[in-house]
């Protein structure tokens, strides 16, 4: 059964398809969609070897894939091996590589279905709006969408046998891409991985290939803001005023738009119940995995004294991150001098959370109890380091706490 708490992780997705491929055939297509470097290929691989001879893989972004014939030749074998008793899976990766890739499997989808081939058909892609754009306008009707997000810290400790204090310090130094874990002592490659495995084709092939783009220096510049600026609620005029290309308003908010789109930054709005307030209030920029905080980061000789003054936005930011990587409506609250840090609906339940890693007062938890006054339907909780005392601060205004560390691996307690 899917973790309800991280239905968008990579044991999740492997259970959802397991399910749907043990479906009769042929089926939906199944859409996994994600960030780079979360194991999209990886799970590929995996039910190609769980199938065997009955499965055929492609990988569209192969040289190979630019001949004339490739295209036919993967439905050709596949079907062979469908012709017995047994179903047969193909698995196509990276499609949004190929050009007008949702008319052709939209087109050989209705083949099989019209010819009951015994064909399972799995696609793969990391460009989320190119594939998005193709999937509403031709593949309507014809696919089911599995979204592989970034993973959370729990996932390292299930994957790759860390601790839970090893998976947690690993998340927030070095980030959750499981690519990037072999660098870990090696700043240097670190960082050329997370740029060049991600950051480069991210925001240098997939997002300036849309039409939309017209300023690709300015795309590039907003993510590097941004990656400055975790955590943190910061108008769109501040935004301008930061960036050495001029944009219209208009434009920044489209660009942060992509880049969440990419899953590389979220704009977080405002909580408010009139959709035109959250729209004009600022937004909390969050980067999507701590991992981006190092690659777009520029190394220089005050780095670590920078992320000292600065490690409790990154926990923060690591905290909000996993709420959207869970699949959760995320939201902040301010109304001077009030302030929730974050605010969640969705398979966790509802709820108002403050992070408070530097220690908390009872009087730093006013926000928490005027919005959920306000708001009765959400829960409170304060997420904090105990070494530092925060729990106190709950105690006394009776106040769920929970351990910083406890919920980057848990999320908030099932019960409060």
């Amino acid at each position: 059964m899917v973790d309800k708490r991280f239905p968008k992780s990579y044991t999740a997705a492997q259970e959802t398809l397991s399910a749907r491929l043990a479906e009769p055939a042929p089926g939906r297509v199944q859409l996994l969609v994600g960030p780079r470097q979360v194991g999209k290929t990886h799970l590929l691989l995996e039910l190609a070897g769980r199938w065997r001879e009955r499965a055929v893989y492609a990988a569209a972004d192969h040289p190979a894939a630019a001949l004339p014939g490739w295209w036919e030749a993967q439905w050709s074998e596949a079907e062979r091996r469908a012709e017995d008793e047994a179903d047969a899976l193909l698995l196509l990766d990276e499609i949004q590589q190929l050009p007008d890739w949702s008319r052709r499997l939209k087109a050989e989808h209705d083949r099989i279905v019209r010819e009951k081939r015994r064909l399972h058909v799995v696609a793969t892609g990391s460009s989320s709006p190119r594939l998005g754009r193709g999937a509403r306008e031709s593949m309507a009707g014809r696919f089911e969408k599995i979204e592989l997000l970034h993973w959370p810290p729990r996932e390292l400790v299930a994957r790759f046998g860390l601790t839970r204090e090893e998976a947690v310090a690993t998340a927030l130094a070095f980030g959750t891409y499981p690519g990037a874990l072999a660098f870990r002592d090696e700043p240097e490659r670190l960082r050329a991985y997370l740029r060049d495995a991600i950051l480069g084709p991210a925001l240098g092939r997939d997002l300036v290939a849309l039409e939309s783009v017209r300023k690709p220096a300015l795309l590039r510049q907003l993510f590097a803001v941004a990656a400055g600026h975790p955590a943190e609620v910061v108008s769109l005029q501040k935004l301008r005023g930061e960036l050495a290309d001029a944009g219209a308003l208009e434009t920044i908010a489209h660009y942060l738009e992509l880049l969440e789109s990419a899953y590389l930054v979220a704009g977080v709005e405002k909580y408010s119940a009139s959709a035109i307030r959250r729209r004009a209030a600022p937004p909390k920029l969050v980067v999507l995995n701590p991992g981006l905080l190092v690659g777009g980061a520029e190394p220089d000789p005050e780095s670590i004294e920078r992320s000292r003054e600065r490690v409790g936005r990154e926990i923060e930011n690591a905290c909000i991150a996993l709420a959207w990587n869970a699949g959760q409506q995320v939201f902040y609250w301010r109304e001077e001098p009030l302030e929730v840090d974050l605010v969640t609906r969705g398979s966790w339940g509802k709820w108002a959370i403050e992070i408070k890693t530097g220690g908390a007062r009872a009087r730093d938890l006013a926000g928490l109890l005027e919005l959920t006054r306000r708001h009765r339907e959400y829960r409170p909780l304060l997420v904090h380091d105990p070494e530092r005392g925060g729990g106190r601060a709950a105690e006394t205004t009776g106040i769920a706490a929970i351990d910083w560390r406890t919920f980057l691996l848990d999320g908030p307690p099932v019960e409060a």
